[in-house]
């Protein structure tokens, strides 16, 4: 009886010993099994010692959820630790499936889907990533990049880099998503690899829970004929290296013997389409390095050299303040910068650009050797297709609300220059507003009614603090006795018509955001925030309150904080427009500017690479090479 017991105790312990075990060395189980088989004279001898031995291992592992257990049987020996749980839940641990993990699928590896990817810490995530650029580019230094003040590599960080150290799933597929399907929850995606073994490109379908846009814009050419075919455009790392090997060789075919005087100041006229931030930028860049560098390789075409701006406005950097507008031009004027306003493109060829001027309607020819557009950003086709899926299809940008969702579909989300948010209106939900603050249904509402509702308000609706800050006014119950007479303003008491009469301008102060990079980080980094705390905020709303409903937003919504703006003139001068009306203008604007991209930079590794850059720069110049 003693002997059955023995050989069912050391199956039993066998099997413990592989559910719960974390190493188990490989001389252990042959061991195990050599009991099971071995001689009657050694099962004799472990008789009187093993029942006790059991018993031992068996309360110590239940008390201290540790076992070690050491035996000698002929000359053999076991060795297994486990750090494990009580007997009672061993097996029912075991049977339990792993926790399915959300899947998270992120289109886009720009500055929105980075800073979100960055700033994501939720480990019951499972992110995929699909883009066509397996790294993000630091998009405000392509300028430098088009002329060599900064080599490609510098700016740019492989995704996997960013994202390795998550601890969370995290998987990266480099393709291009040509359709959404919100029906099935699937994205459908072509690889950007040329083709597969079978001659075709790869294509695949990925799931998800939830679905991250971050897909950016493309360059918008308001459908000008002969743009997409003779102009540059300067939106990725590969056109910057287009833009700067077409310089060199604008310079190179002006040097050959055969041409006229003519072609060659034909060749060496350079013009850039757009007076906003990055043309002004690659303007002032492309003139220092023609007149810094080029020239002293082809000191005899000096005299051929021309750099042209147009632009569609009166003014250049008609989004900054007015003095850092009236400088730039003075500027781009002593330098030789032909700055050309109120003209608009409305044909360009392989070697001329049509003009027509605003005022006068005449239309004019430009020769050139190079043009680069630069005229705003336009939807993506996948986008477009997309927005006529789920009803969007009449507007020209995709449509979220405040929270980053796209309109119609909860589980999606859209950030950076491929959406914009459609801020509701505080006139749309006046009534409702106002039926939330009369608690007793009386039809009239003083301060004290407000009390509850009024943080609400400003956090629901941010043209509400716009509009204080333009009428100077230091709170809500100020914009509410506004448009009172004397009388009424002591009574503070308020009818619905009063009410709408004195947030009858708020909406006037409702802007959209601008397609900036700055724009595009933080909101990223504010979806990646919502969805680490997903499940807490499920529990505790934080949000402000559903005026049309009952409860509590889940989050509060997304607020855009200005941080400034530069705007680099070339010669080592820059411009700034910082929070508080504060303009900064000049050479020390420049090393602030240096300042500022050195620390926006991803990574250590891109900080030293461009800060080399720099100083190479202002050491050894930059390399004219056509590589």
């Amino acid at each position: 009886m003693l002997k059955h017991t023995y050989l069912h105790s050391l199956k039993k312990c066998r099997k413990l010993l592989q559910y719960h075990t974390h190493s188990l060395f490989t001389h252990t189980h042959i061991h195990i099994n050599k009991l099971l088989d071995g001689t009657k004279t050694t099962r004799r001898t472990m008789r009187g010692s093993y029942y006790s031995f059991y018993q031992k291992a068996s309360t110590a592992f239940r008390d201290h959820h540790k076992l070690l257990a050491v035996c000698t049987i002929s000359g053999g020996g076991l060795v297994a630790y486990a750090d494990v749980r009580p007997f009672g839940s061993a097996y029912a641990d075991a049977a339990q499936p792993p926790l399915k993990k959300t899947k998270v699928v992120v289109l886009g590896t720009g500055w929105a889907g980075t800073s979100f990817l960055k700033n994501l810490n939720d480990p019951s995530l499972d992110v995929q990533i699909v883009s066509p650029c397996n790294y993000f580019a630091f998009t405000p230094l392509l300028p430098s990049v088009t002329v060599g003040t900064v080599e490609a590599r510098s700016v740019v960080e492989p995704i996997r880099n960013i994202v390795k150290k998550k601890n969370l799933d995290v998987s990266f597929k480099e393709a291009e998503c040509f359709k959404i399907d919100t029906a099935n929850q699937k994205v459908h995606c072509k690889s950007t690899q040329n083709t597969n073994i079978r001659g075709n490109a790869e294509e695949f379908t990925v799931d998800y829970d939830y679905l991250v846009i971050a897909m950016g814009a493309r360059a918008n050419t308001f459908n000008t004929p002969g743009v997409v075919e003779n102009a540059h455009f300067l939106k990725e790392v590969e056109d910057a290296l287009r833009i700067r090997r077409s310089i060199i060789d604008c310079f190179e075919r002006a040097s050959l013997p055969n041409l006229s005087e003519e072609d060659k100041k034909r060749v060496l006229h350079f013009v850039v389409v757009g007076g906003g931030p990055t043309g002004v930028e690659f303007a002032a860049e492309l003139h220092d390095f023609l007149h810094e560098d080029l020239t002293k390789l082809y000191p005899d075409l000096r005299k051929y050299i021309t750099v042209t701006l147009l632009e569609a406005s009166d003014h250049i950097l008609n989004m900054f303040d007015k003095r850092i507008t009236d400088f730039a031009e003075a500027k781009f004027k002593r330098d030789g910068i032909q700055v050309k306003t109120g003209s608009m493109v409305v044909k360009v060829t392989d070697k001329a650009i049509s003009l027509k001027e605003r005022l006068t309607g005449e239309t004019k020819t430009l020769p050139f050797g190079m043009v680069v557009w630069s005229t705003g950003i336009g939807t993506r086709p996948v986008i477009m297709d997309f927005m006529k899926q789920i009803g969007q299809g009449h507007r020209r940008v995709m449509a979220t609300d405040e929270w980053l969702r796209v309109e119609g579909v909860p589980n999606v989300y859209a950030l950076g220059d491929c959406a914009t948010i459609n801020q509701r209106s505080v006139m749309e939900d006046i009534s409702a507003i106002f039926s939330k603050a009369d608690k007793n249904k009386t039809g009239k509402l003083n301060v004290e009614d407000f009390s509850e509702v009024i943080n609400d308000i400003v956090e629901r609706y941010p043209q509400v603090e716009l509009h204080l800050k333009s009428q100077k006014l230091k709170n809500f119950v100020q914009l509410l006795q506004s448009k009172q007479d004397g009388a009424a303003k002591k009574a503070t008491l308020l009818d619905i018509e009063k009410f709408k009469s004195a947030l009858s301008e708020v909406d006037s102060k409702m802007k959209s955001l601008p397609p900036t990079a700055q724009v595009a980080a933080q909101q990223g980094e504010y979806l990646a925030k919502c969805f680490n705390r997903m499940k807490e905020c499920g529990e505790n709303p934080e949000g402000p309150l559903r005026f049309r409903d009952s409860g509590r937003h889940r989050f509060k919504p997304f607020r855009y904080k200005h941080l400034g703006q530069f705007a680099p003139l070339g010669s080592d001068q820059a411009a700034a427009q910082l929070p508080g009306d504060w303009v900064s203008i000049g050479q020390s604007t420049q090393w602030l500017w240096y300042s500022v991209y050195a620390s926006k930079l991803v990574s250590w590794r891109t900080r030293f690479l461009v800060i080399g850059d720099w100083g190479r720069r202002y050491i050894f110049g930059r390399d004219s090479s056509r590589i």
